[in-house]
């Protein structure tokens, strides 16, 4: 059970070796046509690199070959088989979509740096002792699995703010409690991705409540998206399927293996793949109490807070509501962990939990943490961009403009499928919705309830699609907070990913003909319920006939 196929590492490292050789022997063979667009923009074509990604992934468990693959087809695709062209996309600035570009630009620099931060804060808080006294202080009185999974949960619920935030906070301050209740790494980075996203997405005052806001002209985006959420059945339903399948102590698909040897074997991992294993060999030199983990957490919170603000011109004069819409995410979670870092050398320093020496040593620990993380998102930018540069979007663009005819009854379940499809194979759920939002909300009338439906189905399926991606930045984030194999997260998450998807698609369907989310929403809610208790009874069949 515990061992699944081994890679063909040694096919692998070939195939790259002779890839790699052949395209540095060409790369200065000729000079490519200055400002060529390629013979497959705007096609189908354009998808085809990160699918060929996501695909590979799915197939090696192996998520940095896969990636690398994608972009060396996507940068061929681009410059229509010119190797030397090929190679300049790939790695430099010469586009916007190469890895130079990708490492150069302010957003992805400041979300990297945030990472880079918070694994730091986290590093800080376990060699403190902080986060062994929290596991001790919650280990009394969270008794039973469902509590600490719940526990997850409620605490990924509080911090709304941010996705990315909520992903790594979690995950840091949950990891230790579930690991005690024997829950398996996979299911963990499941809570925690399934928390995310979705309820950042019903959240008014969040990041991405800010980014829905940017993305449309013409109407009041904030109230736009305020009263989406009631149709939101994606995000909704999967909070519901959580808490359902919690209460129930039921996992279907591979998540049934893993939270198996989790429970029988007390294997959190279940494959070789164990990437952040060592990191619960980690020293404590602290005498820390609780509060040295919730304090720093808190202000870690208030200050990227403040951060958000600031970027929108809170402190200019602007109101908290619109200061929050108009922030600048990247730039406020950079300036609040870099404050809450400060502060934590504050709380530790003086009270002499950690020596000036030992803080000092957390820097490269925490750093040396989120590597993983750091590689991945890399190749996924760059992996985006130069899908970006293919036209991928142009083409689904096209594709729903020119399907805006079709019956009213069932736009909003193609929107959703379509950004569902766009988001998967892109990995970004932002530029999904604000590739689609500006194409659906001039077509319909602005006092119509089919268009505060149809809103809604472009977030559910931009979210689902990002939690469907292998190469989505909020998925790496929940498998880097779980410290949980990539792969094993993207492939244990799918089939619930899908189910959700398969509810909400249905309902969309019956959305669009009722047009009362006081009516809609608890159908779907009793549908999604339902719909899990059938998935039970066949695997309680099954185990019975065993």
């Amino acid at each position: 059970m515990r061992n699944m196929q081994k890679n063909p590492m040694i096919n692998k490292i070939a195939i790259f070796s002779l890839l790699i050789m052949a395209m540095t022997v060409t790369v200065f063979a000729g000079d490519a046509e200055a400002g060529q667009v390629s013979n497959m923009y705007a096609t189908i074509w354009s998808l085809v690199p990160p699918l060929v990604a996501i695909i590979l992934a799915l197939i090696t468990k192996e998520v940095y070959s896969s990636l690398f693959v994608g972009i060396v087809v996507g940068a061929l695709f681009y410059s229509n088989f010119n190797l030397k062209q090929a190679y300049l996309t790939m790695l430099t600035s010469d586009t916007d979509g190469g890895l130079l570009a990708k490492l150069a630009d302010g957003w992805n620099v400041g979300i990297l740096i945030f990472l880079v931060v918070l694994g730091i804060i986290v590093s800080l808080m376990n060699k403190a002792g902080g986060s062994a006294a929290y596991g001790e202080w919650a280990r009394q009185r969270i008794k039973t699995r469902k509590g600490a999974l719940l526990s997850t949960f409620i605490l990924g619920v509080l911090i709304f703010i941010d996705d990315y935030f909520n992903c790594l906070t979690v995950g840091s301050v949950m990891r230790p409690v579930t690991d005690t209740h024997k829950v398996s790494r996979a299911k963990l980075a499941y809570i925690i991705d399934a928390t995310a996203a979705p309820v950042c997405i019903i959240a008014p005052i969040s990041s991405w409540a800010a980014a829905v806001a940017g993305v449309v002209d013409g109407v009041n985006g904030l109230d736009l998206f305020i009263r989406a959420i009631p149709y939101n059945f994606y995000a909704l339903l999967t909070i519901v399927a959580m808490i359902t399948l919690t209460l129930l102590n039921f996992d279907y698909g591979p998540m049934r293996l893993h939270e198996m040897n989790a429970q029988k074997d007390n294997d959190l991992y279940t494959t070789e793949s164990r990437p952040f294993a060592a990191e619960a060999e980690a020293v404590v030199t602290g005498k820390g109490k609780v509060i040295d983990l919730i304090l720093p957490v808190v202000v870690l919170i208030i200050c990227c807070v403040i951060g958000m603000i600031y970027t929108g011109g809170f402190f200019e004069g602007e109101s908290f509501v619109n200061a929050f819409a108009g922030s600048d995410a990247s730039v406020g979670l950079l300036l609040g962990s870099v404050g809450a870092l400060l502060i934590t050398f504050l709380l530790y320093i003086p009270r002499g939990i950690l020596s000036f020496n030992e803080f000092m040593s957390c820097l490269p620990e925490g750093f040396k943490a989120m590597v993983p993380a750091i590689l991945i998102l890399t190749f996924a930018w760059t992996l985006s961009g130069i899908t970006g540069l293919l036209g991928a979007k142009e083409f689904v663009a096209g594709v729903l403009a020119s399907n805006v005819g079709m019956l009213q009854v069932l736009l909003p379940v193609i929107v959703f499928l379509i950004a569902v499809f766009l988001a998967f194979a892109t990995g970004t759920s932002w530029g999904t919705f604000g590739i689609l939002l500006p194409i659906v909300v001039p077509i319909l009338d602005p006092t119509s309830e089919l268009l505060i439906i149809t809103v809604a189905a472009t977030l559910a399926g931009a979210v689902c699609g990002d939690h469907c991606s292998p190469i989505s930045d909020t998925t790496i984030m929940a498998s880097t907070g779980a410290q949980c194999d990539h792969i094993n997260h993207v492939s244990t998450q799918l089939p619930y990913a899908l189910t959700v998807a398969a509810v909400a698609a249905v309902n969309y369907i019956l959305a669009a003909s009722i047009q009362n989310w006081m009516i809609n929403l608890p159908i779907a809610i009793v549908m999604m319920i339902v719909t899990i208790f059938i998935i039970k009874s066949i695997y309680d069949a099954k185990d019975k006939k065993a």
